[in-house]
């Protein structure tokens, strides 16, 4: 993954989450400004919000910063927080130790595909290839080990000379590996978008390719050991026909994971009882396939796979839910968590899908 995709880094650490990110742009927009405001002192800040300084972050620094800076509004943008949990976040130093200059530049509020990986994992099995496409914490991908974020594409930088002479963005591909791949397929490689894979292909076929290849069971069970100590390695291959397959089935999946995909809307659970829709306690009743969140209320219809799928470190189902207790779910969360049901559902789909289409190991 290094050589394939040079510019990489680890995910950003805000060690503020409670400050930094909410589920709500506009409660946070109101916290970022009273620390812009002059109505309250420092220390009735620190209290309120539970910051203390460390490091090179101080309160009142920040406070001076805020109070200079007429476009303060453009850092609240939306981050993925874990995997399918999108929330806002202020990006910047005002708020986070590291939001990571390679995310500033090339991520935060741009039109980009990331993959998300870990160079090791201590988890018995690696489950540990997640997009997105907005910036993402170091435990996005798993809560011990650290993840790295990988963008597709890069764009230019006006501090930069050579990037300023460019106009819009470049792959984050290595020439290497391009024309390795190139070669082997007999195809064209356009620099932005797909191609159409009989004459061309492009950056978006590349990491759908990727994404497919990575969620094969039969990948991750025959390089589970090597999964554990190191990046992964992509196998490419000679065959444009399976280079097509795959990128198809990838480029599903990655539909699914960004929630974009149009067949997230054909439900197959329901929320039947009413409620003040308040998480207290999740539970997992396998003989009815529900999901509760409560003495009263429930998903009903979550094959028992579903619920149990990992992504990474987390079991997503449960996980999305426990991150909200004490909070009532909105009727749009109640979709969200319903449509991320289908998403789980589909990915067991494409995943046996990709084994099926993947003729043999190793690779060629």
């Amino acid at each position: 993954m290094t050589e394939m995709m040079p510019v990489n880094v680890l995910g950003f650490q805000s060690h503020r989450d409670h400050f930094a990110i909410d589920f709500d742009k506009e409660h946070l927009r109101d916290r970022i400004s009273e620390l812009r405001g002059t109505t309250r002192t420092d220390n009735e800040l620190r209290q309120k919000y539970a910051l203390k300084d460390g490091g090179s972050w101080r309160l009142s620094e920040v406070r001076r910063r805020l109070q200079s800076d007429g476009d303060w509004e453009k850092h609240i943008i939306r981050c993925a927080y874990r995997p399918f949990d999108w929330r806002m976040s202020y990006f910047s130093t005002v708020a986070m130790d590291r939001p990571r200059r390679e995310l500033l530049d090339h991520v935060a509020g741009r039109e980009n595909l990331c993959l998300n990986t870990v160079r090791q994992t201590r988890a018995e099995y690696w489950q540990h290839a997640v997009a997105s496409d907005a910036p993402a914490p170091a435990v996005f991908v798993e809560i011990k080990d650290g993840s790295t974020v990988f963008p597709l594409y890069l764009y230019p930088q006006d501090d930069n000379l050579l990037d300023a002479a460019e106009e819009g963005r470049r792959p984050n591909l290595s020439p290497e590996f391009v024309n390795e791949l190139s070669e082997k397929l007999g195809l064209s490689f356009v620099p932005d978008g797909t191609g159409d894979l009989a004459d061309t292909f492009g950056p978006e076929d590349v990491f759908h390719y990727a994404y497919a290849v990575f969620h094969s069971p039969t990948y991750r069970s025959r390089y589970a050991e090597f999964l554990k100590r190191d990046f992964p390695r992509l196998p490419p291959t000679s065959e444009r026909g399976l280079f097509a397959a795959l990128a198809g089935k990838g480029a599903e999946l990655v539909g699914l994971h960004l929630m974009t995909s149009p067949a997230l809307n054909n439900l197959i659970t329901r929320f039947p009882e009413g409620g003040d829709n308040v998480v207290e306690k999740v539970r997992y009743d396998a003989a009815n396939e529900r999901v509760h969140i409560n003495n009263t209320q429930y998903f009903e219809g979550v094959p028992e796979e579903t619920w149990g799928f990992r992504v990474g470190g987390y079991q997503v189902l449960d996980k999305w839910l426990k991150d909200r207790r004490g909070r009532a779910l909105t009727s749009a969360d109640v979709r969200h968590y319903q449509r991320i049901v289908v998403a789980l559902t589909q990915t067991r789909r494409l995943m046996r899908e990709i084994d099926e289409t993947i003729p043999g190991w190793p690779m060629g």
